[in-house]
Order: structure tokens, then C-alpha cells, then sequence
């Protein structure tokens, strides 16, 4: 089976088009095409006149996106980050949209293709990245990074308690002539160098994830991607971000929070407040139903907030 065609199940579908969609004539952006199930359910919503815009970095999503763009002229795929979509969309002539939609992280069909070695699962070659034709692999990040860089990596995006002396014997094991490759041997080492872990989680949970958003720059490009949806979103345009963990969401809340409050400059403490940009709208987390019958949407969180004042491009 190839990896284009691999089954994936779209999370909070519904819940996260009936937040984004407010006007059938609208235009709006789907970061995270992945293979597609939000953006065809938003064209769905969408007549004639509306567009959607859709961003992935992933060449096998691009393929579907292509092929969705072919039947229908609404919509345009980018090979590119959501976190370029200010500069991509004003390349395309398009100064506002009327809602972003960011469902983060990586994909069934990602995690599920042994060739990504997002899993361990597989043993196959560590490479994680998201976009396969440009950036350095886990691997050769793997060959070349010292202890000290190893363990923030693992300690600050896998929350990882344990992430010094998986350092130490990934250093080690290099050192000895024997460097990391694939994804069996990055497992091995880590179920080694772990001494406990919660029950039902695999050892090496936190050091794949450490590695596979590191090797994405995925923290970075949300933050990116974050502001320039504030900047593109006209008034009462919607922001719409799925995440999958604590990292990504306390991104998204911390910027929702300070956006939906009137800031004060203290050096200038007479003058008058910034005004407030964003309006939270609310929280929603998968039902019961949803989780049993796909598990993966057991973590997922998705925030909703509107822009505010008018909006001058």
C-alpha cells in the first residue's frame, strides 16, 4: 500500500468546520492539509464564490491536494509551512481570509508508513521529517549533536525526565563507532536507559516525539503560524487550531490569552491601552464516541477565537 493512500480519520471534523466556516463566500486557509478530510468538508460548506487555500509541507499530502485542486478551481494547495502562509497568500494576491484552520501534529498515514520512521513501531530508517526533500533527518541530527544539546532536546520537547542518560547512551553508542540509524535501534536505547515509564506507554514515547518536533522546527513554526493568522484574519474571521499535547496547546492558549486583553505600555502608562485583537470563543475536546472509535483523538484540544476590531491589511 503506498503512503498516499493510507486510511487516516480526521478529528473533531464537525466541530472544527461549523467553528471555522461562518460564510459561504469566504476564504479561508486549511494549514494543515494532511489528506485533506477538513478541506473537503469545508468546500462542502462553501459556494461558488468562496476559496480555500491549503498548506502542507509533506510531498505525499501535496499529491492529494494537487489532485483535490484539479476538480475543483476553489481550491490551491502550497508546498510550503503554514507559518510562510502571510507571504505565500500574498504572492497569490490575498491580503484577508476569513478563518485559518491549524489541526497540528503529524498524521495517521505519517506515523503508520514505516518509511517516515515516525514510529517505533517499525524499524525502518530514522528519518522524521515532515517535508522529505530539503532539512536534516533525526539521524543525522542523532550523528552529530553533543550530550548537552541531546538532553535539552529531549528533555524540552518530550518532556522527557529521563532525557540526560538517554543522552548519554546515544552519545555512547555514536562514540563506539555504532551511531543511531534506525528506528529499532533509537527504541532499543531508550528502553535501556529508562528505568521506569507510566503504564500502557512505550519508553521511547517521549524521545520520538522530542526528536520528530524538533526535526520540524514544529513549536517554531507555530508560533509563526499563530501570528500570521492575526495578521491575515479580517473581522470576525476565525482562528480554529487542533493540537495533540501540552506543548502545543499552551502555545496556542498563551496566545489566544494575551491577544484577548486590552495591553497597557508601561513606558508610555497614559496613553491608551492596545486594543484587544482576539475574542475567545471556547474549547472543545472529542466525545466519547469519537475516541473509542478512533483512539488517537483522545488527547486532541481544539480552541477557537475571533478577530475583533477592524482590520486594516
Amino acid at each position: 500500500m503506498s503512503a498516499v493512500t493510507l486510511a487516516h480519520t480526521t478529528v473533531l471534523l464537525a466541530e472544527a468546520v461549523d467553528a471555522l466556516v461562518t460564510r459561504d463566500d469566504g476564504c479561508y486557509v486549511d494549514g494543515t492539509f494532511g489528506r485533506g478530510g477538513h478541506a473537503r468538508a469545508i468546500l462542502q460548506r462553501l459556494g461558488t464564490a468562496g476559496r480555500l487555500i491549503g498548506f502542507d509541507k509533506d510531498p505525499q499530502a501535496i499529491a492529494v491536494g494537487e489532485a483535490l485542486a484539479a476538480g475543483d478551481a476553489r481550491f490551491a494547495i502550497r508546498h510550503a509551512s503554514f507559518a510562510a502562509m502571510r507571504d505565500e497568500l500574498a504572492a497569490m494576491g490575498i491580503r484577508q481570509v476569513h478563518g485559518v484552520l491549524l489541526d497540528l501534529g503529524v498524521s495517521s498515514p505519517q506515523i503508520d508508513d514505516p518509511a517516515r520512521g515516525f514510529s517505533f513501531r517499525f524499524d525502518a530508517p530514522l528519518d522524521m521529517r515532515m517535508d522529505t526533500t530539503r532539512g536534516e533527518t533525526a539521524a543525522d541530527f542523532l550523528a552529530r549533536a553533543d550530550e548537552r544539546t541531546l538532553t535539552e532536546v529531549i528533555s524540552d520537547y518530550g518532556e522527557e525526565r529521563f532525557a540526560r542518560p538517554i543522552a548519554r547512551a546515544l552519545v555512547a553508542r555514536r562514540d563506539a563507532g555504532d551511531p543511531i540509524r534506525s528506528t529499532g535501534q533509537l527504541a532499543a536505547v531508550v528502553a535501556r536507559a529508562v528505568k521506569t515509564r507510566e503504564p500502557g506507554q512505550d519508553p521511547a514515547t517521549r524521545t520520538f516525539q522530542a526528536l520528530r518536533i524538533f526535526v520540524n522546527a514544529e513549536l517554531q513554526d507555530l508560533e509563526q503560524g499563530l501570528s500570521a493568522a492575526l495578521a491575515l484574519l479580517a473581522p470576525q474571521g476565525r482562528l480554529v487550531v487542533i493540537s495533540f499535547h501540552s506543548l502545543e496547546d499552551r502555545i496556542v492558549k498563551t496566545f489566544i490569552a494575551h491577544e484577548s486583553r486590552d495591553v497597557v505600555d508601561r513606558r508610555a502608562p497614559f496613553a491608551p491601552p492596545k486594543p484587544l485583537r482576539l475574542r475567545a470563543l471556547g474549547r472543545v475536546r472529542p466525545g466519547a464516541a469519537e475516541v473509542a472509535a478512533n483512539p488517537r483523538a483522545r488527547s486532541a484540544m481544539l480552541r477557537v477565537a475571533e478577530r475583533t476590531e477592524v482590520h486594516l491589511a
